[in-house]
Formats: C-alpha cells, structure tokens, sequence
C-alpha cells in the first residue's frame, strides 16, 4: 500500500515537468465544461492510457529479461534509447510519430461534433491526449520502466503504474479547475527544464556505455533484486520503520559474531530469536492468514499453487535460497519431514528468494534444487512478492500453516528441529491426522549440510563486495569498481582478509581480472566455504588451497582434493576446508590458477 502511496504522489509531480506542457493545451481546452461530465472522463480516459502503455513497456522489457545474458544487452539497448529520447528531441518524435498520430486521429474523432459535449467523447478525448502523454513521459520514466522490466512484470506492477497515472492525472485535474494560469507560469520554465532533460538524458547514455564495457559491476544486476540500496527502496524503509531484509540468521545456539549484517546495502545486524522450549501440547495462537502466493515468476517440481488450493493441508513455507550456508544446514531436516508427511498431509513449499544477482537465474535455481534433491514444490520469488507479503526478513524463515490456512507459528534460522517437527505433528492431529509416528530431526547430512561447529565457530560471514565488507586489509588501500592491484600483509590478525592481484571489487563481488590472483582470509572455524561463480565466459577456474602455507590433506572440503586443487564451475558455495579435532586459528589461502573467478562471501561451520 506504502508504494502504491509513493507512486500516486510521484505522479501527481509529473506535471512540474516540462514534458508535460504539449498536453496541458488538451487539458485547457476544455476549462469552461462542465468538469463531472467533461474534464473528469478525459482525465480518467489519460490516466487509463498511460498506464496501459506503460505496463505494455514494462512486460515487454520482463520478457525481455528471460532471456538471460541476452536480455542484459536488451535491456542496456532499452536504457539507451530512452537516454536518446531525452538528449535528441527530434529522434523521441520520430519514435514516437505512430502514437502522436493515433492520439490525433482519435481527438479529431471525439470532437467531431463541434458542439455538443459528452462524457463519452470526453473519455475519447483523454485516452486521445494519453496517447501523447505517455509518449512524452515515458522517456523520464525510462529508468523506472526498465527496473520494472528487469523486475519482472505482475499486477503489483500495473498498479504501481496505474497510481502514478492517477498522481498525474489528479495534479491535471488541479490545472483544469485553476485554469491557463498554470500554464503560463509553467511555459516560462521550458528552457531550464529542457536542458535538464538533456542532461538526464547525457548522463543515462554515459551508463549505458558504463555497462557495456563491463564498468558497472552489476548496476543491472542490483536495479532487478529487492534492492535496500535503491532510491525507492530507501524511501520505503525511511518511511515504514526500516524493515529491510536480513542476510541468514544463524543457529540460535551460535556466537554474537556471527550475527550477519543486512543485505542490499542495509544497515544494522540480523537479529536473532532464541526459541521457546517444546510444550506438550504445544501453544500455537493464530499469526495470520496465509498470503498469495501469486508472485512467484515461475513454480518448480509443481504447477501455481494458491491458498484456496491448500485449504484442508498443512504446509510448511521454507523461505531459502540456493547459496546461503544456513538455509543448506537446515533443509537435510525440511527434505525428511516433506517425505515422512507427505502421506498425512504435509505440503511444504519452497519459497526460493535470492541474496545474490546470480541466484536470480531460473536454470542455476533448477540445477541447484535437483543436485539438492528438492522434490517438493518450489516457488520462484525473484520480485521478493511472497517475502514481502509475509513480511519475512530473514534466511531462512519457516512458516507452519494450518489446514484453515492461518499462520500457527514460524521459526527463523537453523536450529530447534524437534519443536518444528512436534509443530508439525500437532497441525497434522488437528487436521485429522494423529498418527504421526517418531520423529526424524536425529537427521544426519553430510558436506556443505552438515550442522555446524558452533562451540569452536569464532569467525563471521564475510562479504567480499564493497557495500558489505568488513575486515578488508591491504598494503595499498582498496579501490572500487575498477581494475586495482592488491598486495596482502604477510600476516593477518584473526578474522582480516586480503587480495593479491589484479582485481575489480564491485559492490557485490570480487571479480579476478588477471590470469592468477589470491585470496586470504585468517580464520577460526571447523569449516570454511566460499560462494564463487565461474564468470561471465562461464569458462571453469581452476584453483588451489592451502592451509597456513601447504595442502590441507584431510582438512580438505568436499569441493577441494587433499592436495588443495579444484575447479569453479559453476556460481555456487563451495566448501573448502573441513577439519577434524582441535580447532585453531589457521591462515587460509586460495590461488585463482585463471582469470574470470568472482567471489562473493565467506561462510564457516
């Protein structure tokens, strides 16, 4: 509702824009009608247009991202023509010759009585003059549009447009009733106002020429996910209390230092919840109702589940992504209770929400849930809509349904299995079905899902991006969004990190431009993961570990050979170090043995 709000008053702005003056003549023409029958169907027939062309602009450009690494140069040849729509006057008329016809095609129609008026060639009108409107501030719209394209087009969307056109058509309908002194005062500010459009206009064409040459390390990439770190986002966070997602909570018996700091540029740590102990039977007051699950831009391993459709079941809603240490910890425990109560009932729904760019990549997200063995249905969240509609901050975060469809009770983080399963079975025994039968939170999971080594866990996620590092040491200081060479200290204190090479630090991650470069990090943990991805080239890396100067032997992951060597193939968490017994500070270091590699965050266990 807040955004609908904020997109209503951006458009009722609209008409301080120069833009609009080619359209405030249609408004005028019509000042000494009556306005219920006159003015009020023309600007309900503009408003209804405008948001039409623009939800077109906008499901076209989300098609357009489908495509994958095609649709990024799409969509950087979409921002470029709005940026020459802005800089060069002529060329916006000429693209936009075809709508200005029809627009005057269509109001010749409607006044084609001469005398009498009507609602209903008013209304004919309106949608005439939208015609030329939405021509005339689509261009100032373009970075908005896009976003909406690269987001992905829903009804949230439509009605996010719709707000503003009414904004806009509200502020014209002030003009109206004020009358042609408005648009006098307005015409005395088109000079100034047309070189700022220029400018704009300038300026977005120097980003797209930014992002073709690979300079914008990921710009697209932030502008399409939930995105703290956009100015509306930021606007919405200011004015609804700063609930902002939070990266992974952590096992609820871990140490405060791995309390993790929020993503997408928000301030402050994850908080965390210590879990009541298990009653018999359990209180479970009602939270809520389910929302929609209507947002989801794709369903896997299942068609489009909706709420009605799960009336009478019980379900377990596991929001998770594919690269997040915590969510990987817990789902050997989601997959055993989705198996063992699938036959009493039990629905469970995997709500896939990604923290990174690359994660929002349906195919990486299929190879993820079938190498995971993940059955049960998932819900692709890339628009973060069923986040946001259960108001979630956190990974991962489960939600237990009735078979009424309320919220009984939820649980963020690892940890605390037996009470989620003795949850479970209690929704189950209310729905009919009592014989639950043992449980199996005893669930043993080996590798990356393996439960962690709190007790001896003394080091904290750590980004490698800008927005979200902490820790970073280096001889030379450190530079961003731009090729750099690094040189890191011959020794590092617990927990400080380093780079050697040529790299290019962006705001989500590190990316290796040279043929070789390195990693260190000072660590204390029984594990140590890393999330790589192979590169845009997708060309596999190869790379060699080692543990306070040699080969980690049998303290080697399950991604890495006890001789220390292994290959990035593909954009993953990769475990790289598994110890046995005693755990102390060591030094760990990884050699990139080919350019391309792009590291984005640590994780120990």
């Amino acid at each position: 509702m807040l955004l609908i709000v904020l997109a209503y008053l951006g458009g009722a702005l609209t008409i301080l824009s120069p833009c609009i003056l080619p359209v405030l003549p249609f408004v005028f023409s019509r000042a000494d009608q009556p306005f219920v029958r006159s003015g009020l169907p023309l600007l309900a027939g503009m408003a209804i247009t405008f948001a039409a062309v623009a939800t077109l602009a906008a499901v076209g450009g989300g098609w357009v991202t489908q495509a994958n690494q095609y649709g990024r140069w799409l969509a950087v040849a979409l921002l470029g023509i709005f940026g020459l729509t802005l800089l060069l006057p002529s060329f916006a008329e000429r693209l936009m010759r075809p709508f200005v016809s029809a627009g005057n095609r269509l109001s010749e129609f409607a006044q084609a009585d001469g005398q009498r008026v009507s609602a209903s060639s008013s209304f004919l009108l309106g949608i005439a003059t939208g015609l030329l409107w939405a021509p005339c501030a689509g261009p100032i719209l373009g970075l908005v549009l896009t976003g909406a394209a690269l987001r992905g087009a829903s009804v949230g969307t439509t009605l996010l447009l719709v707000a503003y056109a009414a904004g806009a058509a509200t502020s014209l309908a002030v003009a109206l009733l004020i009358g042609g002194r408005v648009f006098a005062a307005m015409k005395r500010s088109l000079g100034a106002g047309e070189w700022i459009r220029r400018g704009i206009g300038a300026a977005m064409l120097l980003g797209v020429v930014a992002i073709s040459l690979g300079l914008d390390t990921g710009v697209l990439a932030r502008v399409s996910t939930v995105a703290t770190g956009g100015i509306e986002q930021k606007l919405v966070d200011r004015l609804s209390g700063g609930t902002a997602p939070a990266k992974a909570v952590k096992n609820e018996a871990a140490a405060p230092a791995q309390t993790a700091a929020a993503p997408d540029g928000a301030a402050g740590p994850a908080m965390m919840r210590a879990a009541a102990p298990a009653e018999a039977p359990l209180s479970l007051p009602v939270e809520g109702e389910l929302p929609s699950l209507s947002g989801a831009v794709q369903w896997l391993n299942s068609p489009p589940l909706t709420a009605q459709d799960l009336r009478g079941k019980v379900v377990l809603v596991d929001f998770w992504t594919y690269s997040c240490i915590n969510c990987l910890r817990s789902l050997p425990y989601v997959k055993a209770w989705a198996q063992k109560y699938r036959d009493q009932g039990l629905v469970v729904i995997g709500v896939h929400a990604p923290e990174f760019a690359f994660e929002r990549n349906v195919d990486n997200v299929k190879r993820a849930t079938h190498d995971l063995g993940v059955d049960y249905p998932v819900a692709i969240d890339n628009n973060y809509a069923i986040w946001r509609a259960f108001g979630n901050r956190y990974w991962p975060a489960h939600y237990f349904i009735d078979a009424n469809g309320q919220i009984r009770f939820h649980h963020f983080g690892e940890g605390d299995y037996a009470h989620s399963e003795q949850v479970i079975q209690q929704l189950l025994a209310e729905a009919g079905h009592a014989n639950a039968g043992a449980m199996v939170s005893d669930t043993v999971a080996n590798g990356v899902q393996m439960a962690a080594d709190n007790a001896d866990m003394q080091s904290p996620e750590t980004y490698l991006g800008y927005e979200r590092a902490e820790n970073f040491v280096d001889l030379g200081g450190e530079s961003h969004d731009r090729v750099h060479t690094y040189a890191a200290p011959d020794q590092l204190a617990l927990n400080n990190w380093g780079l050697a090479g040529a790299w290019k630090v962006g705001a989500e991650q590190a990316t290796l431009s040279a043929s070789t470069g390195t990693i260190v990090y000072r660590f204390h943990a029984r594990d140590l993961h890393l999330v790589l991805g192979a590169g845009k080239d997708n060309k596999p890396v190869r790379f060699r570990v080692s543990i306070d100067g040699a080969a980690p032997g049998n303290a080697h992951g399950s991604d890495v050979m006890a001789d220390g060597t292994g290959t990035v193939t593909e954009q993953r968490l990769y475990q790289l170090v598994r110890q046995s017994g005693d755990v102390q500070d060591h030094t760990f270091t990884i050699e990139f043995l080919d350019p391309g590699v792009q590291a984005y965050a640590f994780t120990f266990g």
